[in-house]
């Protein structure tokens, strides 16, 4: 069976009668908002992104985490609040994403919390730099039953790659891959789903096909071919030449995103990111926590959800979203999707 065909049957495994009903409430209060342009929700969302830390080993050109550039603080998850989240979700939740900023497997207790979620029947995901996969750790990694690792390799050369993963050794990643894809073998594992990750810049462009190859002969399950998200377009030297690569069209000399911003935002209706000390955002386009609706440490997550700020967050998605600052640089959000 295709790989990609295999991840999603194992998505679609975690649904059970209560999490069907609540999905198909969403789309019924997703569709009827957009229509009528009046916030309507009565279910709760049908995936969260958990913030593991926002610390990170590499400093990265376009990344907040990376260039030590939050105004927010830097901290750990902990067990306790992550269990917490999870008990008042876990009858809703389909996926759960162990990433927002930061290396997940910095996190000590990281790949505890994996198990405790996949144990509670949620489809689990998170991304990582992979500077960290000991024998120890892949092994660990593939007994935790994470349902999907994306391993993110921007160069097959270690002079590309660390142009932007900065501080990065690209021998690591490929150590910490081939060790992933061969305790997957040994164990007879059929997770995680294993994507080998390239973030498309000017200056790898070149070796999109070459990535490609490296992933088919080293027995990862799919290869990303992703653009790249600029925040600085003083470094508009990161952005490929081939127009297909990037998500940016240049006017009058300035950069603005080729899709257009329509009013409405699956992702307001169908999930959530949760930082690492608890504040509730609405998208994982908000890097620095701007838009705070509240805090799990103070009230329960469905308070949160379904509170008048959180509404009036999605009001001002369905009437003017291009006046929401972190919707101007996005290119999801327009589509339903799973």
């Amino acid at each position: 069976m295709n790989p990609v065909v295999k991840d999603q049957l194992q998505l679609l495994k975690k649904l059970n009668l209560s999490k069907t009903v609540n999905l198909l409430r969403l789309f019924i209060s997703f569709y009827f908002s957009r229509v009528t342009k009046k916030v309507s929700l009565r279910s709760m969302p049908m995936g969260l992104s958990i913030e593991p830390t926002t610390s990170c080993n590499l400093r990265c050109s376009e990344c907040p985490s990376g260039l030590r550039s939050f105004t927010r603080p830097t901290g750990m998850l902990s067990q306790e609040m992550f269990q917490q989240v999870i008990n008042q979700l876990r009858n809703k939740l389909i996926w759960l994403t162990f990433y927002f900023q930061g290396e997940p497997y910095l996190n000590k207790d990281f790949l505890k919390m994996v198990r405790y979620a996949s144990d509670k029947g949620l489809y689990t995901m998170t991304s990582t730099n992979a500077h960290y996969f000991t024998d120890e750790m892949a092994k660990a990694t593939i007994e935790s039953g994470l349902s999907r690792i994306i391993v993110s390799m921007d160069g097959v050369t270690q002079e590309t790659y660390e142009q932007y993963r900065k501080g990065g050794s690209l021998e690591k990643v490929v150590d910490g891959l081939k060790k992933l894809v061969e305790w997957k073998r040994k164990l007879k594992s059929s997770t995680p789903h294993i994507v080998l990750q390239f973030i498309v810049f000017g200056h790898n462009e070149h070796e999109v096909e070459e990535v490609k190859k490296f992933g088919k002969e080293n027995g990862v399950d799919e290869v990303k071919i992703k653009s790249a998200q600029i925040y600085d377009f003083a470094n508009e030297n990161l952005l490929p030449v081939d127009e297909k690569y990037t998500r940016y069209k240049k006017e009058n000399g300035s950069y603005s995103i080729k899709n257009n911003l329509m009013n409405h935002c699956w992702r307001m209706w169908s999930s959530a990111v949760v930082t690492w000390d608890g504040k509730v955002i609405p998208c994982c386009f908000d890097k620095d926590a701007h838009y705070q609706l509240g805090s799990v440490e103070d009230s329960s997550f469905q308070d949160i959800w379904l509170s008048p700020a959180y509404h009036d967050f999605r009001s001002k998605v369905l009437i003017n979203r291009k006046s929401i600052d972190i919707c101007t640089n996005c290119t999801e959000g327009t589509e339903v999707w799973i």
